[in-house]
């Protein structure tokens, strides 16, 4: 099927109607029906109801917009990776949540260029459900996730066991920063401490809130690894009596595309989770 009838299909949902999808398609209103004529032939199916608000998904088209994700994604990892650099005899794509790219993520990629270099390295960062979608299309290998989906065909492998402490800044303690670590956290978190389930600031994205916190005061749940350097050097303290909550990292990955390099590059990703490395997140610039 030609990938322009997916992008046009895909974009007419998006706008609303087939007007709007030409004029961002910069083409004719005429071409974006014939398009749409020619994917409900190939599907034998009808996928828009036109009316005079514009166009809505019939139920079979409801159902294609996922096929049609999944067919773009795929054909824009290929146009990515094609072709392959020179030297090179494939590519490893890899990827993690935000919060473990520095230093996990970065550190294993670092590992895959000396140790595998006649691969080339594609690392996508992003949240959990994406990665795993990536995985579950082919497009990623490996992912690196807190709370992976089961589904068949996929290997999961606990990777390291972390928890989330509650810290707080020595110099300035106050005010209690929420973090979102994910749904699970946010339901334990709020079921042990109902009285701090609504703070004042918050954040999504874990090295950014402790950045704060260290520039700023207050106290907050960060991984315990993370903050072990700035607790050892007094900047940080731990709360007394605060709970803690088990956070785990998982390898995941399709046995069906399972291969020797493959399991070389998880070789060096479990030596370097063993070895005692900072995992700060500081970042050393080179000016």
């Amino acid at each position: 099927m030609d990938i322009d009838l997916a992008r046009t299909f895909l974009e007419i949902v998006r706008c609303g109607s087939f007007i709007a999808a030409a004029e961002r398609l910069h083409v004719t209103q005429t071409a974006i029906s014939a398009r749409v004529q020619s994917l409900e032939s190939l599907l034998n199916c009808k996928l828009f109801v036109r009316n005079r608000a514009g166009a809505r998904l019939t139920t079979n088209g409801e159902a294609f917009v996922v096929y049609a994700n999944q067919m773009l994604q795929t054909w824009e990892a290929a146009q990515r990776d094609l072709p392959l650099p020179d030297g090179h005899h494939s590519v490893l794509h890899v990827g993690g949540e935000i919060s473990l790219c520095n230093p996990l993520m970065l550190s294993w990629v670092r590992l895959l260029r000396e140790q595998i270099p006649t691969h080339a390295i594609r690392a996508e960062i992003g949240d959990g459900q994406s990665l795993l979608r990536q995985l579950e299309l082919g497009v990623l290998d490996a992912a690196l996730v807190y709370q992976p989906v089961y589904w068949p065909g996929l290997q999961v492998e606990q990777l390291l066991e972390e928890k989330l402490v509650q810290i707080r800044s020595t110099r300035l303690p106050q005010p209690y920063v929420y973090i979102d670590w994910g749904e699970d956290f946010r339901r334990r978190h709020n079921a042990a401490l109902p009285d701090k389930a609504k703070a004042s600031i918050s954040f999504n994205h874990g090295p950014l809130a402790l950045q704060y916190i260290l520039e700023c005061g207050g106290a907050g749940y960060f991984r315990s690894r993370v903050v072990q350097s700035y607790l050892d050097s007094g900047l940080l303290e731990r709360v007394p009596k605060a709970p803690e909550f088990s956070y785990p990292v998982y390898l995941t990955y399709a046995r069906d595309r399972d291969s020797s390099t493959l399991q070389e590059a998880f070789n060096l990703l479990r030596e370097l989770v063993k070895s005692d490395r900072d995992w700060s997140q500081r970042w050393d610039p080179l000016i």
